[in-house]
């Protein structure tokens, strides 16, 4: 897999991202990585344990839904043929949907309001190549089935450090989502601060501990 890609996919059908941002860059260890970089086959070095930050060039209030991070691990240390596209390997590190109780409410607005930057602590895990796939689902048009827009990126990782964790098993991309998920097929008006009974949860699975 290269260093990185941007899809921007509503379950199945392939837009334009330019409309609606892309990864500008990747920050780790203080080192900023090219977030697009087509062709090229670049490892960010990343320290276990350490925060990285996904650096969008701009994100539109009105794509409100979800941020969700997964990480999975190269075969044999090696990222270049991994498509990621069997098995179970992908696993949830962290997912912001939406919460009342904060202004903004959606994780995509809250990533916006952060000037479109968005971080996460990478586990304390084994060194080894590993790929981050950080994930926007814009829910302004999830009233139908296949409405809802996925708009995921990822990044190549050398992870370094002495962590000895590996990963558990995770969920399988393409798969875990499927079009009548009620964390993709909903409507953004029903979720309002005034709205006692409205609640959330991202698709693709809970949070794994690690």
């Amino acid at each position: 897999m290269k260093l990185s890609y941007t899809l921007v996919a509503a379950l199945g059908a392939i837009e334009q991202v330019a409309a609606h941002g892309y990864l500008k860059s990747f920050i780790a260890d203080g080192v900023t990585y090219p977030g697009w970089a087509p062709y090229s086959d670049v490892y960010a070095t990343v320290t276990a344990g350490s925060t990285v930050t996904f650096q969008w060039d701009q994100w539109g209030s009105s794509h409100s839904g979800p941020v969700i991070d997964y990480i999975a691990k190269c075969p044999n240390n090696d990222c270049s043929n991994f498509k990621g596209n069997s098995g179970t390997v992908w696993v949830k590190l962290q997912q912001s949907g939406w919460d009342k109780t904060k202004s903004p409410a959606w994780g995509s607005d809250q990533l916006a309001a952060n000037g479109a930057k968005w971080t996460l602590k990478v586990p304390d895990l084994a060194p080894g190549k590993y790929i981050l796939r950080h994930e926007i689902i814009g829910l302004h048009v999830a009233g139908t089935a296949y409405g809802a827009q996925c708009y995921p990126h990822c990044v190549q990782i050398d992870l370094k450090g002495s962590g000895s964790k590996s990963l558990p098993a995770g969920v399988a991309l393409p798969g875990a989502y499927k079009a009548t998920d009620p964390g993709l097929l909903t409507q953004l008006w029903w979720f309002s601060p005034s709205n006692t009974t409205a609640s959330y949860t991202p698709p693709g699975g809970p949070v794994k501990s690690i």
